[in-house]
């Protein structure tokens, strides 16, 4: 596939963050706002989107984003001004919760220490900062990050309420990598999604770590799409039970 086109897909993958749920405000004044995770390589902005209306005493959710290998940089992943940045902020502001949006440096993959060490600082402070619900923190991942999914799932089990993996695929190596990460995750809710002629990441990724779930008494949902290719984010899109599944899902 030419890479101008995969270069084109994968910057679609804000449409999905519009869909799936700038120091610009939204319809309701939510905004897109900035903040710094100190860790011992340096400093990271990370973004976070506010929801305007929070009642007294309410302990929002948190959706951790990761995104894909084309938008990692250290200039912010959602655009905060212009039209496209209010079409994201409409969009957010449809969803009660923080949407945490931490982003890879370039040359970086999320499972870098570094890279691990800034989300989950960021996460900390995001919860510490907001009173957010530390029951309630949900993982995405496109492409890149859907292996930064299971990367994080693997060392952090015990933080994340859902996971859901966007054609992505497991993060560890050797014969024996899918069955250690389902024991690893264990019966965290998932749901995977993957087009079927991937050619980017191999749908056979998402294929063996659903069955390998399954296989462990897992909590998996898969969707795989016939005819589709690495830009399976826009048939996610289309998956209007995502989002009610994943906000209903707590850790006990």
């Amino acid at each position: 596939m030419p890479v101008n086109i995969i270069l084109i897909m994968e910057n679609q993958l804000l449409s999905l963050l519009g869909g799936l749920f700038s120091s610009g405000k939204s319809a309701d004044g939510g905004a897109i706002q900035t903040r710094n995770a100190p860790v011992n390589s340096g400093d990271y902005d990370y973004q976070i989107y506010v929801p305007a209306k929070v009642e007294s005493g309410q302990k929002l959710p948190v959706i951790v984003f990761l995104h894909g290998i084309r938008e990692r940089g250290n200039g912010g992943l959602v655009p905060t001004g212009g039209a496209f940045g209010k079409i994201i902020l409409h969009y957010f502001a449809q969803i009660p919760a923080l949407i945490l949006l931490p982003q890879c440096r370039p040359g970086k993959y999320w499972s870098d220490a570094a890279m691990d060490e800034m989300v989950m600082r960021a996460l900390e402070q995001t919860i510490e900062e907001f009173g957010a619900d530390a029951k309630r923190v949900y993982l995405i991942g496109v492409s890149m990050g859907g292996y930064g999914v299971w990367h994080f799932a693997l060392q952090y089990e015990e933080k994340f309420a859902a996971l859901v993996s966007i054609c992505g695929g497991s993060s560890i190596t050797g014969s024996d990598r899918f069955s250690t990460l389902a024991e690893k995750v264990g019966k965290i809710p998932t749901w995977l999604f993957h087009g079927a002629d991937d050619p980017i990441v191999p749908a056979e990724e998402s294929r063996q770590i659903a069955s390998a779930l399954e296989a462990n008494d897992g909590n998996v949902k898969y969707s795989e799409y016939a005819g589709v290719g690495h830009n399976v984010w826009l048939n996610v899109l289309s998956e209007k039970e995502l989002l009610p599944w994943l906000l209903k899902q707590s850790l006990e």
